[in-house]
């Protein structure tokens, strides 16, 4: 519902002391939030389980989230004496929905697994393979295979996304989906198979940009790996830009609400960012502000020409050690520190219990669009100690960063650095 600035101002401060004694981080109520919401399987006979939750209320009337839920019992691979496992919350990006396949390969991962729907819709019952047993890929990629739910919240276009903005927020989709996505958080939590200590959260694209609102708001994730989303939506080169500069003089309103450079600067849960040099719906230099914004224990991957999409997304083995590592007894993942100019060098120290076996220092001297540049890669030397050394970025190069893999093949970078800006 659009409201005029001088009455959203009003309304703000209203709804500031109607919330007075409830747990407010922005528009959220976390101590509703943090509790299970209700509940109902909808299918729990193949490995893959469907249910529907509460979710927020909706143009007046009540909602449900569709998801799909996995862990190793019901894949049927529990080891003797498991009973408890690490839990992970799956957000898909635009376009999306939940994916079954991806809550399966968590699960074989040894995680329980939820993957909501994020536009009030439910995909398909999902096919699973004859000889693999793993659901077929991309069986929900088309939205076509989805059907709108009664009860569904918002969809997932621009509209519900920035035009909303103003006045109630039970119409905005970003607050859906955050809140649906902490949501599922508690809901996972509650199961008795799930160990309520070790959660992590892990999306992609606006499913990315998400995890940088749920792990700045939730703090009871132990993990947070946010691929390609980040914020600075309203500057530079991001495409989503103009939709947030129409809005007027409800402009700032939107970036204060809901841009997640208005919540980063909160987030303490460990978070690890994945990206590409040229990723056209979140430039590299939005994605650099973000990271600088994290008060707490962050990383970084940065891949050159990294594609976009939900299975580029999710397919990183970075992402599943990072998360490993806070949840699973898994080995971290090597932590570079901050670059150092020593003459015609670069040296980069890092922190890694496992070797390090290769180093790379990337660098364009493009100019123009982030996402058209051209990079080019130099092999760097692994010196004593581990630390990295690399040629100093030759004269023009106007953006470098340095990337290091360990012998598990897992690469990490540096921070990325701009000569330009």
């Amino acid at each position: 519902m659009r409201l005029p600035i001088a009455i959203l101002v009003a309304v703000t401060f209203v709804a500031g002391l109607a919330h007075a004694g409830d747990e407010m981080v922005g528009p959220w109520n976390l101590g509703e939030l943090k509790q299970a919401p209700p509940m109902r399987w909808v299918d729990q006979s193949g490995p893959v389980y469907w249910l529907f939750y509460a979710g927020e209320s909706y143009q007046g009337h009540a909602t449900e989230v569709f998801a799909f839920y996995a862990s190793p019992r019901t894949l049927g691979a529990v080891t003797a004496g498991k009973t408890r496992f690490p839990g992970v919350v799956l957000i898909h990006g635009g376009g999306g929905t939940a994916f079954a396949e991806w809550a399966w390969l968590w699960a074989k991962r040894g995680y329980a697994a939820i993957a909501m729907d994020l536009s009030g819709h439910q995909p398909d019952a999902p096919a699973y393979d004859a000889k693999s047993g793993a659901p077929v890929p991309n069986q929900a990629s088309d939205r076509k295979t989805r059907k709108r739910l009664p009860n569904g919240g918002p969809d997932q276009g621009h509209p519900e996304k920035f035009d909303t903005i103003g006045g109630d927020t039970n119409d905005d989709w970003p607050f859906h989906a955050a809140a649906s996505a902490i949501r599922a958080h508690s809901l996972l939590r509650s199961f008795a198979e799930v160990d309520a200590d070790r959660t992590a959260v892990t999306g992609i694209s606006w499913g990315g940009y998400t995890t940088c609102l749920v792990a700045s708001v939730d703090d009871r994730f132990k993990a947070a790996v946010p691929v390609y989303g980040c914020g600075f939506l309203f500057e530079g080169e991001s495409v989503q830009k103009p939709s947030i500069d129409k809005l007027g003089e409800r402009r700032d309103l939107w970036i204060k609400t809901y841009d997640p450079s208005s919540l980063l600067g909160r987030c303490r849960v460990p978070i690890l960012f994945v990206n590409g040099t040229c990723d056209i719906h979140y430039p590299l230099d939005s994605y650099e502000k973000s990271f600088d914004l994290v008060p707490g224990f962050k990383q970084m991957r940065i891949e050159v020409n990294m594609r976009h999409g939900h299975g580029p997304g999710w397919a990183p083995k970075e992402i599943g050690l990072f998360i490993d590592s806070y949840c699973n007894a898994g080995t971290p993942l090597p932590v570079p520190g901050k670059p150092v100019t020593e003459g015609d060098n670069i040296r980069l120290p890092v922190k890694s219990i496992t070797a390090i076996r290769e180093a790379t220092l990337h660098y364009t001297a493009d100019t123009g669009l982030r996402s058209k540049r051209k990079w080019q890669s130099v092999p760097a030397q692994v010196g004593e100690g581990g630390a990295i050394i690399a040629a100093r970025p030759p004269a023009g190069a106007n953006t470098w960063f340095i990337s290091l893999t360990d012998e598990r093949g897992a690469m990490v970078t540096s921070a990325v650095q701009f000569e330009d800006r």
